[in-house]
């Protein structure tokens, strides 16, 4: 044999285990999927007590004060800063729907640590939120044509300090429409056109109502936001108590947790209270608005104070944990998706007439201020 042939021979097999070693190199290649069930508690417990009362503080002044200064008789708040709140807060709903509870129900319903089944063959987390939208609007529909919450809200008034925003920049007045009715049934209407050109006929914003109905339009109207504001409480309360609880045995990331959900549950909270604010209460339950921002405030800290007692026992990691939290997540996010681009979005941008008739200006303005409560919710949920 040849040197040429030998030394060819020789490259030749040192190629060959080469190749040999660099396809063994993968075989050799694992991913390691922790799955402890455990928590990360590591003590700290002052600093987690003291989350109890800073956040409870937090979501009290973002709940609670809008109730207070636009329902109080003594303070007069300015419509400016009404209007900014709140088109943020209808923001902040649409993106914690989004980015703090359908993005956390995917990967709990997608984790690794969850047992082969039927859990694992389906998008769940998707299928959930889908059903729950179809379920919010169907309790609405059937809201509007039963009287689930009696007839004794005739004195109901709502307060909005928002509408002097929308008022004094209106391009042409809002047509009132029960008055060109009632010149047509009194024979001093001119023309015989429809006196109803709302947008849809008939719409009108119920969760900030400013209009005079016949009876059945105002009970239905009434339902439709009583129904609206109980689902988007149910939504924000359920959200409040997982969270309350993952910050109550957090491990290394609890100081930036910590902060971060003072600030996400004082800006959810201006979500829920600028709307409770607004809607239309009768003198009856003018208590209402109050107990339910107060129901909200101490939801997250209720949950904390739970998560510290039962801290040895809780298993954020555990498959049934993981399971219960993306369904519930799921749920929450379907409610609060129908509610932000349904009852906040349409009615105030599209049904509402003085939305419709105000200037430019103002459209983008609070255009401007839903983008920054989504805006600022999903910057939060880089962290939380």
């Amino acid at each position: 044999m040849s040197v040429s042939s030998r030394a060819l021979g020789a490259i030749l097999q040192i190629r060959q285990e080469d190749g040999s070693s660099d396809a063994a190199a993968p075989s050799g290649f694992s991913v390691t999927v922790d799955c402890d069930t455990g928590n990360e508690y590591d003590g700290r417990m002052g600093l987690r007590i003291s989350s109890i009362f800073v956040i409870l503080v937090g979501s009290l002044l973002g709940a609670l004060l809008p109730v207070v200064l636009a329902r109080g008789t003594k303070m007069k708040v300015n419509g400016t800063a009404f209007f900014v709140a709140k088109y943020f807060g209808s923001g902040v709903i649409i993106g914690t729907a989004f980015m703090h509870l359908l993005s956390p129900a995917f990967d709990a319903l997608k984790s690794p640590c969850l047992p082969d089944g039927p859990i694992n063959s389906y998008d769940w987390a998707a299928g959930i939120c889908l059903m729950t939208v179809f379920v919010m609007f169907t309790i609405e529909l059937v809201a509007s044509r039963f009287d689930f919450f009696g007839h004794d809200h005739s004195d109901a008034k709502a307060i909005d300090p928002s509408l002097h925003v929308l008022k004094g920049n209106q391009e042409t007045p809002p047509p009132d429409l029960e008055a060109g009715m009632r010149g047509k049934e009194n024979g001093t209407g001119g023309v015989n056109l429809p006196t109803d050109v709302s947008y849809p006929p008939g719409g009108e914003d119920h969760l900030g109502h400013q209009r005079e109905h016949s009876d059945d339009d105002s009970f239905s109207a009434f339902a439709q936001q009583m129904t609206a504001l109980f689902i988007l409480e149910f939504g924000v309360v359920f959200h409040s108590i997982f969270i309350g609880l993952t910050l109550a045995v957090a491990g290394d990331e609890f100081t930036v947790l910590y902060i971060v959900l003072v600030f996400h549950q004082t800006f959810e909270g201006l979500g829920l209270g600028s709307r409770l604010a607004t809607a239309q209460w009768p003198a009856s339950k003018a208590w209402m608005p109050y107990v339910l921002a107060c129901g909200y405030a101490i939801s997250t800290p209720v949950a904390i104070a739970i998560g510290l007692g039962v801290r040895s026992t809780l298993e954020p990691g555990n498959p049934n944990t993981l399971i219960i939290n993306g369904v519930f997540d799921s749920i929450s996010a379907g409610i609060l998706i129908y509610t932000g681009l349904v009852e906040l979005l349409a009615h105030e941008f599209m049904f509402n007439t003085y939305m419709r008739d105000a200037g430019l200006k103002v459209q983008l303005s609070a255009l401007g201020c839903v983008a920054l409560g989504c805006g600022l919710m999903a910057v939060l949920a880089k962290w939380a």
